[in-house]
């Protein structure tokens, strides 16, 4: 009985100290934080920025929540993985390249589950401009990105590599509509985000993307899975190619 009782006790500290050793808050459940632990990739759909679980005093983290909680979204969601440092010295070098290779961002495949099949996340993406600001860690990119149902989106892109961290975070600049039916999406209210920092012995993979949309009524569950699935369906990709 007693050694069942140590057993039990040894499970529960080490589970509390996995919890407390990671940048993340309560919101995030004891599953949760297993999955992560075992290196596997996390997908929450939150809706509210309240709900985010990612707390850390690193700069890009500091960003990342502010950024989304000054969008107020009406739909959220996250996507997380944790990675060992060793033998991934170089992926801040690997995310930078694949996050700002966008022509490769046509190859993205989403499914659709309304209409079970395979589509392109995004049909066409150009490139207008592309610049360094005087900080020298700061890029500032403008980009058209066609993704159906919602036409052709004008993007900036702001891409911060930092010795902390890297921030990547992307904002419509256009107002969206859904099938040309009706307005859904003012300017720079739909934003997607991917951010890497180093956390002790590991990396922090975390990705944000929400949309303040217009909600509306018969058709609010079906804009919801057309923003979140394609934000989750990006991160992912990423993710993946590093």
């Amino acid at each position: 009985m007693k050694k069942l009782l140590l057993l039990f006790t040894t499970l529960f500290f080490v589970c509390a100290y996995s919890i407390a050793s990671l940048p993340f808050n309560n919101n995030l459940s004891e599953k949760e934080i297993a999955l992560l632990n075992e290196g596997n990739v996390l997908v929450r759909n939150i809706d509210y920025a309240s709900k985010m679980c990612l707390e850390s005093e690193n700069e890009g983290a500091q960003r990342i929540i502010s950024d989304i909680k000054k969008l107020k979204p009406s739909y959220l969601a996250e996507v997380i993985q944790i990675r060992p440092y060793k033998g991934n010295e170089d992926l801040p070098e690997r995310l930078e390249d694949t996050l700002m290779n966008i022509s490769n961002y046509v190859g993205i495949q989403y499914y659709s589950e309304r209409a079970e099949a395979w589509y392109d996340l995004y049909e066409a993406a150009e490139i207008l401009s592309d610049s360094m600001r005087e900080d020298g860690i700061t890029r500032d990119i403008k980009a058209d990105l066609t993704m159906e149902p919602f036409g052709v989106i004008n993007t900036t892109i702001e891409m911060t590599t930092h010795s902390d961290y890297i921030y990547y975070i992307s904002t419509n600049e256009n107002t969206l509509s859904y099938f040309d039916k009706f307005k859904c999406v003012k300017p720079q209210k739909m934003k997607s985000a991917i951010l890497l920092f180093r956390d002790g012995d590991n990396w922090i993979l975390y990705g944000a993307g929400g949309v303040n949309a217009i909600k509306i009524i018969f058709f609010e569950k079906r804009i919801e899975t057309s923003f979140i699935n394609r934000i989750k369906t990006f991160c992912n990709f990423i993710f993946d190619k590093i």
